[in-house]
């Protein structure tokens, strides 16, 4: 018998290293994916609709929006972005591991609609640490450093509502805890099959 699919709500600071934990977790699990969201956004040089967004116009988001056909939806710069509850149960349903990487607010979002779905925070070490990765990158004006320390104080606080922290000290070791994490959870939902 496959594996079953699993949708995965991963949630954290910036800077707290979720893409580099995923990239690294998907050398062991290929089936592992980021969902693919729709956005109203112009497409850049190099993205392929379906593959990076889907490209859709701002009627048809407020469309798909008032139908109730996004998990989360959220807008941001004046785009608007929301993750298409059918193309996630696909995916899952095809046995991928799906991660949607949204925010506390998405999180709700996607928890009110009662899919089922395990939802995970990361946490960087400490705070210090987390204001030294973002220094680090050295792609932020000091404005939106503070700005994205600000929201990460307030992010974390929302931690214990999750059903795993997983602290990204160690990307090796936190890896291996992400893929715990996922056998855990598939091998959960396989007890609670019924039987044939």
């Amino acid at each position: 018998m496959s594996e079953p699919g699993l949708l995965m709500v991963m949630t954290g600071p910036s800077g707290a290293g979720k893409s580099s934990l995923v990239r690294r977790a998907q050398r062991s699990l290929p089936e592992l994916e980021f969902s693919v969201s729709c956005t109203t956004r112009p497409v850049r040089r190099g993205e392929q609709d379906g593959i990076d967004y889907f490209f859709i116009d701002p009627d048809e988001f407020a469309r798909r929006r008032d139908a109730g056909e996004f998990l989360e939806h959220a807008t941001v710069h004046g785009n608007s972005y929301g993750t298409p509850a059918a193309y996630v149960a696909r995916r899952v349903e095809a046995g991928a591991v799906v991660i949607l990487d949204i925010d506390v607010q998405g999180a709700a979002q996607v928890r009110a609609t009662g899919v089922d779905a395990s939802f995970l925070f990361v946490l960087p070490p400490s705070f210090e640490v987390l204001e030294q990765r973002l220094r680090g990158r050295a792609t932020d004006s000091e404005e939106v450093i503070v700005g994205r320390l600000a929201v990460a104080r307030s992010e974390m606080a929302e931690a214990p509502l999750f059903d795993h922290q997983l602290v990204n000290d160690d990307l090796e070791r936190a890896t291996g805890e992400l893929l715990a994490v996922i056998d855990r959870e598939r091998g959960r939902r396989v007890r609670a099959e019924p039987a044939p």
